[in-house]
């Protein structure tokens, strides 16, 4: 199983419009922070999970030219936003299944009416075959791709993290109840949200993620959702070593 990270950046993406902190200064690449998504391959499957705000830009950068499906975690604007530029590839590979919460169908629903009620005339319109999730009700992409949605918490809001067999996708959250924690056992890659290096009220900061790391016990952990309060040269040495900070256009391949 192949992960490429499209995006590793917090709601602002990094650099943050109009400011001039180190980092955001940085000349090193992996300063550079689209919002946050991630591309799943295994076999001949791809699955996208989160449409970014900057979706057009990572699809072009990584050459992505079909999806299988598309997971949606939550319904927040970076990572929602991008949906409509679906389009070109329901252009030639026809209509794409997607998959979401009960929850997040009541907004995306909302936010995309012009989507899913057939009330629209001109112009194109993203092809999508709805599916509902529900926390730690397993499902299958293709005949290899196992997929267990499970639930975190994000401020108040339920977001799904996504188990693909050995790997999993926990973006968006600042709390883990005991259950998800043993529907991450036995990982080989867990990526996990990290916006920045002191605490936050709604995602973790980085002694919170490395708590959860550790108690989850995966083989390796990237830490993603970064803002510009995380510099990745300076702040690399705060991590143990089987934790490192994900960069946008990382590929890491999961067994």
């Amino acid at each position: 199983m192949k992960l490429t990270f499209l995006g590793t950046g917090t709601s602002t993406g990094v650099p943050s419009i109009a400011c001039d902190c180190e980092t955001c200064l940085s000349d090193d690449p992996r300063d550079k922070r689209l919002r946050v998504s991630i591309l799943v391959e295994h076999k001949d499957k791809k699955v996208l999970v989160d449409t970014s705000s900057d979706f057009r830009q990572q699809a072009l950068r990584a050459g992505i030219r079909h999806l299988d499906a598309v997971l949606i975690t939550h319904c927040h604007v970076d990572h929602v936003f991008g949906l409509d530029d679906i389009r070109p590839l329901n252009f030639r590979h026809g209509a794409m299944p997607i998959f979401a919460n009960e929850i997040a169908w009541i907004d995306l629903r909302r936010i995309f009416e012009y989507i899913f009620k057939p009330t629209h005339f001109g112009g194109g319109l993203p092809q999508l075959i709805p599916h509902t999730v529900t926390p730690n009700a397993p499902f299958m992409i293709g005949e290899d791709v196992t997929v267990t949605p499970l639930e975190v918490i994000h401020g108040k809001l339920p977001v799904i993290a996504y188990r693909f067999n050995d790997f999993a996708y926990a973006t968006d959250l600042n709390f883990i109840s005991d259950e998800t924690i043993s529907g991450l056992q036995d990982l080989d890659v867990l990526v996990l949200d990290c916006v920045r290096l002191k605490p936050h009220s709604t995602h973790l900061g980085l002694n919170e993620a490395l708590e959860y790391a550790e108690r989850i016990g995966a083989r390796r952990t990237y830490l993603t959702h970064l803002n510009h309060d995380i510099m990745y040269s300076r702040d690399s040495k705060l991590l143990p070593e089987n934790v490192q900070f994900a960069y946008d256009e990382l590929v890491v391949e999961a067994y």
